[in-house]
This record gives structure tokens, C-alpha cells and sequence, in this order.
């Protein structure tokens, strides 16, 4: 009864260990999801938006009018006393030293003050809306980035899951193979030479699929990274159907160049343009200031600490007036700073051109790469084929005895030699297709 209870316990315990790590299933877009809300890169460049909100909020701030009020109690411990002669005021002629500020003082007051004109602070103003979109510009450069890497880490993974599925398959053969033949060596039909030669065949397939195991792991890692996934959360992939990757390469090679698409290149348009913002600003700089300003204030004195209470005894006072700030000179610092601003926006305009030249290199090299991998995927899909065929006559040649095990080993040699190739070129081929994608700003 003891021993019952402990295996179902142990079923229990085992069960509930395979639910928690039972794999979730991703699709592409499952992914672009997941990261949405969990890759940081994104999250960083959605709080960059934020941030720059709260930018805007302050630079807005110099159109309102500023109000403070102030108050102030002062104990005189030790007045500062003033030097004067006596004699001034009916005394003998000497020097002597009197305190003219009472032991006790205080005040209360009001001020505001209203900026009327100021050129830099209104271009500061007409820049923030321009300043938010680079922001937003530039949280899309952040997610295109992640899509591709996305993109790239996902068939990558799926071609590496393809890969392990073929090579299974094949070492399942050449195991079944093997085992007939150690049964045929036994029976003296087949040599010793033939039995090793296909041993040695079995071992690098058996190596080789440790490697492939070791790479889709690190593939993992990769896809999991990309989206911000805990990377020992298992996983599967459902987005496996790798053909229509032909039929997708086909159409993304009649796509047009469109600059106006790519991220990047709508980033450094907003920058230019905040550039050109800045070469305003301080231009108008060298126009006068006007603001408006007013203060309300009472204040009283005593040398008795009790009236200081007496509010009825404080004084009012107030005024208003209007400040006109006009720039003369100040050591060629607003000319250098103009100069500096036009300089930025020439920069601005070279990085526009060199991106230009970057993304019709990149696009262009991505779709040589892109044909070339489809030519080569066409001739290997073939061979494939044939390689394939080679071996199941090679085999049903050895089994009715009018073939030789080295005509079955080198054949299998063929066909994993035809899979390496053909899933490296789908590979090329997917990342062609990613930088092609990239380039034209499709992501």
C-alpha cells in the first residue's frame, strides 16, 4: 500500500513537472508581440518617448507666466551699525557708530512675471512638436532593429529544427544498416573493413548531430534573447513551413527602393530639420526680449518682538512695470553659436546622403545574394532529390546481394554533403531575405 502511494506521489510530482515546463508554441508574429511588451531595447525607447513628453511639457512652461510668493522673519542679533560724527547732529565732534535697523523685521510678498517676446524661446516652442516625432521616429528605428533580429533568429531556428528532423531520420537508416550488417559480418557474408567503414559513417553522423543540437540551443538562446523571453522557457515554433520562403524572396525581389520607408532614413530627416531649428534660434537670439513683471509686498520693523504681530501696522507695497532685455555684445558667442548650428545641419545633410549610399549598397547586395541562394536552392533541391534516390537503390542493390556496402556508405556521404549544402544556402537565402527587407524598410 506504502509502495502505491509513493508511485502515484512520484506520478503526481512528475506530471505536474512536465505542465510547467510543457513548450510554448510561437509564430512569427507571436514573437514581434512578445517583444512589444518584453524585449527592454523597446521598452527603453518607449519610456525615451515619455521623457521627451516631459521635455516638451518644460519647454512649454516659458509661455506661462511665472508666480512666487516669499516670506521672510529677521532677528537682527547683532545689527550692523553705521559710522557718523556727532557733531552732525548737535553732539560733540566725534565719531561714533549707530544702528540704524531695528532689532526685529519682516516681510511678506507676491511676485509674477509674463515673458512677452523672446525669438529663441519661440522656436524652442515650435520645435517640441518636431522633437516628439524624432522621439517616436526613433522608438521605430528600436523596432525595426528587434523585427529583423526577430526575423532572422526565427528561420534560422526552424531551418536548424528542419536539419534535425533529416539528419534523425538518416542516422535511424544508417543505424538499422549497421545493425545488419554486424548480423551479415557474424554470418561471414560481409568483411570486417565494411562493418567499421560504415561504424566510422554512423560515429560522424552521431557527432554531427550533437553539433546541430549545440547550435539549435544557442539558436534558442538567441530567438529567446530577441524577445525578451526567459531563456530556459522551452519553446516550439508552429511558422515552419520553409517553401514559401521561395515564393516570399520571389516577390520582395519586385519590391521598389523607397528611402521613405526605411526608419532610419526618416530619423535623420526629423534631426536635420531640428538642426535647422536650432540655426533660427539662434539667430533670433540677437532680437530684443520684452516680458512684463509685477510684485506686491508688505513688510514692518519693530525693536519689540510682541509687534511684530500687530499685522495692522505692516506696509504695503507693489509695482508693475514692463523689461526690455536687447543684446549688444557678448564676444561673438551668438555669431559662433549660429556658425556651429549650420555646421550640424550640413553634418545632418552628409549622414542623409551616406545613408542614401549605405541602404542602395546594402539592398543591392542583399538581392545578389538573394538570387544567387534561390539558383542554388533550385540546382541543391534537385540534387537532393537525386541524392536521395541514389541511396535507396544503393540500399535495395546491397539487400539483394548485387551491391556493396561501400556503394551504400559512399552514397549516404553524398546525401548528407547535398543537406549540409542545401540548408546552409536556406539559411543565406532567409538572411538575404532579412536584409533585403531591412534595406527597403519593409520590417
Amino acid at each position: 500500500m506504502t509502495r502505491s502511494y509513493t508511485t502515484l506521489i512520484t506520478l503526481l510530482i512528475a506530471t505536474s513537472f512536465a505542465r510547467a515546463q510543457e513548450a510554448q508554441k510561437l509564430s512569427l508574429q507571436d514573437c514581434i508581440n512578445y517583444a512589444q511588451e518584453h524585449n527592454y531595447s523597446i521598452k527603453n525607447a518607449q519610456v525615451d518617448v515619455l521623457i521627451q513628453a516631459a521635455q516638451n511639457a518644460q519647454t512649454a512652461s516659458i509661455a506661462y507666466p511665472t508666480v512666487s510668493a516669499k516670506a521672510e522673519f529677521d532677528d537682527f542679533l547683532r545689527p550692523q551699525r553705521s559710522f557718523i560724527n556727532a557733531k552732525a547732529f548737535g553732539g560733540p565732534d566725534m565719531i561714533t557708530s549707530v544702528a540704524f535697523t531695528v532689532p526685529y523685521a519682516a516681510s511678506a510678498g507676491l511676485s509674477a512675471s509674463q515673458l512677452i517676446f523672446d525669438g529663441s524661446a519661440m522656436i524652442a516652442l515650435q520645435a517640441r512638436k518636431m522633437a516628439l516625432e524624432l522621439s517616436k521616429q526613433s522608438a521605430a528605428v528600436t523596432i525595426d532593429n528587434v523585427r529583423y533580429n526577430i526575423f532572422k533568429s526565427y528561420y534560422t531556428l526552424a531551418v536548424a529544427y528542419k536539419q534535425r528532423e533529416i539528419l534523425a531520420s538518416s542516422l535511424a537508416t544508417l543505424r538499422d544498416m549497421m545493425h545488419d550488417l554486424t548480423v551479415t559480418e557474424q554470418s561471414g557474408f560481409v568483411e570486417k573493413i565494411d562493418v567499421e567503414r560504415s561504424s566510422v559513417q554512423l560515429n560522424n553522423m552521431g557527432n554531427d548531430s550533437v553539433t546541430l543540437e549545440n547550435g539549435i540551443r544557442l539558436y534558442e538562446y538567441a530567438l529567446k534573447f530577441a524577445i525578451g523571453m526567459d531563456i530556459n522557457k522551452p519553446i516550439t515554433l508552429t511558422d515552419t513551413a520553409l517553401d514559401s520562403h521561395f515564393l516570399a524572396a520571389t516577390n520582395l525581389l519586385l519590391e521598389g527602393d523607397s528611402y521613405e520607408r526605411v526608419p532610419d532614413y526618416i530619423v535623420l530627416n526629423t534631426f536635420k530639420s531640428l538642426m535647422d531649428f536650432n540655426v533660427r534660434r539662434y539667430k533670433l537670439s540677437a532680437l530684443p526680449s520684452l516680458a512684463a513683471f509685477g510684485a506686491w509686498g508688505t513688510n514692518y520693523g519693530s525693536d519689540k518682538f510682541n509687534d511684530m504681530w500687530k499685522f495692522k501696522s505692516y506696509e504695503a507695497n507693489s509695482t508693475v512695470g514692463l523689461q526690455l532685455s536687447v543684446p549688444i555684445f557678448n564676444g561673438f558667442a551668438r555669431v559662433n553659436r549660429v556658425k556651429e548650428a549650420k555646421l550640424n545641419v550640413e553634418k545632418a545633410t552628409n549622414n542623409i546622403n551616406n545613408l542614401k549610399l549605405a541602404i542602395d549598397f546594402t539592398a543591392a547586395q542583399a538581392r545578389g545574394t538573394l538570387k544567387n541562394s534561390m539558383l542554388q536552392i533550385r540546382s541543391q533541391t534537385v540534387n537532393l532529390t537525386l541524392a536521395k534516390e541514389v541511396v535507396d537503390l544503393a540500399q535495395k542493390k546491397f539487400k539483394a546481394g548485387v551491391g556493396s556496402n561501400m556503394e551504400v556508405t559512399q552514397a549516404q556521404g553524398e546525401l548528407l554533403k547535398a543537406q549540409n549544402s542545401y540548408f546552409s544556402t536556406l539559411v543565406l537565402m532567409i538572411s538575404a531575405e532579412a536584409d533585403l527587407k531591412k534595406a527597403l524598410g519593409l520590417f
